[in-house]
């Protein structure tokens, strides 16, 4: 499906976000893995979340939506061995976080996704687990899926130091850690996103986490989990895209309520306010362990930034919309220390340097990132090939909006895996000057 979308357009609305995906992911997974009956309400019903429902189900996990929420009759980490093989899709963390959960799991298992998670690493996260005791075979090509996993019932702990600070890898081995012979320590520098932690916390975990020589420090010991009752917010990965479109088109705001507000994914609020934005947060409260509020943004003259290495963690996904924002500020941008866009859905440096220059934006690829020259007044109307990655897809479609003339986005369903009524919504709420 290619979207055509005519610029110049401005909004002002209050958005309904979708539900955060990393959260409903995980309320499925903790879940099946807890003793009793866990309840999901404003669960993200996206094609990566809806591949971990399946795959849970087929590992004998009964789930069902009922009065709008979702229930899981969770099997207390006793797992079925599955009958056929446990197909991702298009999530890597559907993946990567399986793959630790059936280290603890005696039954052989096969996993494998479309033809773009096949390109995704997955050492990053077997490495480490077989140091544990668990073994993988790589069916096709070393690193990469299909790939079969037999598990142990005690596993050995783990003292380990992740090369790259990655939420995925760190929530695999958190969760092979929960059914240890004893105490795991894992570190990381500098800190990814914490929902596992903060999830398993609330489920009864034996987790604790601390700050050792700039090194974000977790120690799990072995335990159970109870069920828990989980209301999603809304993802602000997915708030980012109207975030931004509010900042560059004139006389646009764009509320939104509910949002996840965790210090761990504020990052693309704290750099778009460095860079001049007007945001504000409202009415703070705290949900399941989570920060949540409300973001109101505002039409913004916006000055480039050198993105700190540090806040690369707290902003992975939002580059693509990160480098659209840059697009439209005045000066030099510069991204860099974010070697993990090149293994996401997409090549992400190299596709985000070509959906920036087919609406005619200055901009260079680095080696591990990007330099973008704030060039507004010589941006124009351009065709976007999303490469089937859903963040290219929807950031195209911002930039889109705020150009002259009539742009295209190539293969623009890929938003689905993420945001299923992201252009019903953009449409909806956004009007041609």
């Amino acid at each position: 499906m290619n979207v055509k979308i005519e610029g110049r357009r401005k909004i002002k609305a209050k958005i309904n976000i979708p539900p955060d995906k990393s959260i409903s992911h995980r309320s499925i997974m903790i879940g099946s893995l807890a003793r009793g009956t866990t309840e999901v309400e404003n669960f993200l019903f996206a094609d990566d979340c809806i591949s971990t429902i399946e795959c849970f189900k087929k590992l004998g996990v009964e789930i069902e939506t009922k009065n709008g929420k979702v229930i899981v009759k969770g099997k207390n980490y006793n797992l079925s061995a599955p009958e056929q093989q446990l197909y991702c899709g298009n999530s890597g963390t559907t993946t990567r976080l399986l793959l630790g959960i059936l280290s603890t799991q005696e039954f052989e298992a096969i996993l494998d996704g479309d033809n773009s998670l096949r390109k995704r690493p997955m050492k990053r996260v077997t490495q480490p687990l077989s140091q544990m005791g668990a073994n993988f075979e790589f069916l096709e090509r070393e690193d990469f899926l299909p790939i079969k996993v037999k598990g142990k019932n005690l596993l050995k702990p783990i003292d380990y130091i992740l090369p790259v600070s990655s939420a995925q890898v760190k929530s695999a081995l958190i969760f092979a850690a929960l059914k240890a012979e004893g105490m795991s320590i894992i570190k990381e520098k500098p800190m990814s996103r914490n929902h596992t932690e903060l999830m398993l916390k609330s489920a009864g975990a034996n987790i604790k986490t601390s700050f050792e020589d700039k090194f974000y420090k977790i120690e799990v010991l072995p335990s159970s989990l109870e069920a828990l009752k989980i209301k999603v917010p809304s993802d602000i990965s997915s708030a980012a895209f109207f975030i931004v479109l509010a900042l560059i088109c004139e006389d646009s705001e764009v509320i939104v309520e509910n949002c996840i507000l965790n210090h761990t994914r504020t990052g693309i609020i704290d750099i778009l306010k460095q860079m001049g934005a007007d945001i504000s947060i409202e009415d703070v409260q705290i949900q399941n362990g989570e920060l949540v509020g409300t973001i109101v943004a505002k039409s913004s003259s916006l000055q480039g930034v050198s993105v700190d290495k540090d806040d690369i963690p707290r902003i992975i996904d939002e580059i693509p919309i990160l480098a659209v924002a840059a697009a439209f500020a005045d000066g030099k941008t510069i991204i860099d220390n974010a070697s993990e866009l090149r293994v996401k859905e997409s090549d992400r440096i190299k596709t985000t340097i070509e959906m920036l220059k087919s609406f005619g934006a200055e901009c260079y690829e680095l080696e591990n990132g990007l330099e973008i020259i704030g060039s507004k007044n010589k941006l124009k109307a351009g065709i976007v090939d999303s490469y089937n990655d859903h963040r290219i897809a929807m950031a195209g479609a911002v930039m889109a909006c705020a150009v002259e003339g009539e742009s295209t986005i190539l293969n623009a369903e890929c938003a689905s895996v993420s945001f299923p009524n992201f252009y019903e919504i953009l449409f909806e709420h956004s009007r041609k000057e």
